[in-house]
């Protein structure tokens, strides 16, 4: 089983929806875990309503620091934001490979509910094409080739 960490600053959207899918997706091979920087407390609730829709399971999210999974051995950990990205991280117990997923916060998206609920659902599309992509990695690699294909996944 392969440990997954997914960090953004807030960990309340984007962080969590790649948490949800990569449990949903990787079931009995890869495990994700999310945190953030400078977490929020809370996960967007229009988060939650997006993993729901696509059949995710929400249960026990929670906005929490990178902090708290110091002693989490990661075998990856992979960035969803570029103020994230840029950040120095702590260090993961493990030493993980790094890839960093640039994805738009929709969080801070302004309009109706139908045009957030639309991009939530756009987000969530490309974390999931990323996410099944990593699924989909053979389970053998090294740690070389693991990073290129992380790395390579983050511009799909």
């Amino acid at each position: 089983m392969l440990n997954v960490l997914f960090l953004c600053t807030g960990n309340s959207c984007r962080s969590i929806m790649a948490e949800g899918l990569l449990n949903h997706f990787g079931q009995g091979r890869l495990r994700a875990f999310s945190a953030g920087s400078h977490p929020t407390g809370h996960v967007n609730p229009m988060s939650l309503v997006t993993l729901k829709a696509h059949g995710i399971n929400t249960d026990g999210y929670r906005s929490k620091s990178w902090n708290e999974l110091g002693t989490q051995h990661m075998n990856a950990v992979i960035t969803v934001c570029d103020s994230a990205a840029g950040e120095t991280c702590p260090v993961f117990f493990g030493a993980p490979v790094k890839a960093h997923w640039s994805v738009s916060d929709p969080a801070h998206f302004q309009g109706s509910e139908t045009e957030t609920q639309a991009e939530f659902d756009r987000v969530f599309g490309i974390l999931e094409r990323r996410i099944r992509a990593m699924v989909e990695l053979p389970d053998n690699m090294d740690r070389v080739t693991f990073t290129t294909k992380l790395r390579q996944i983050g511009t799909l």
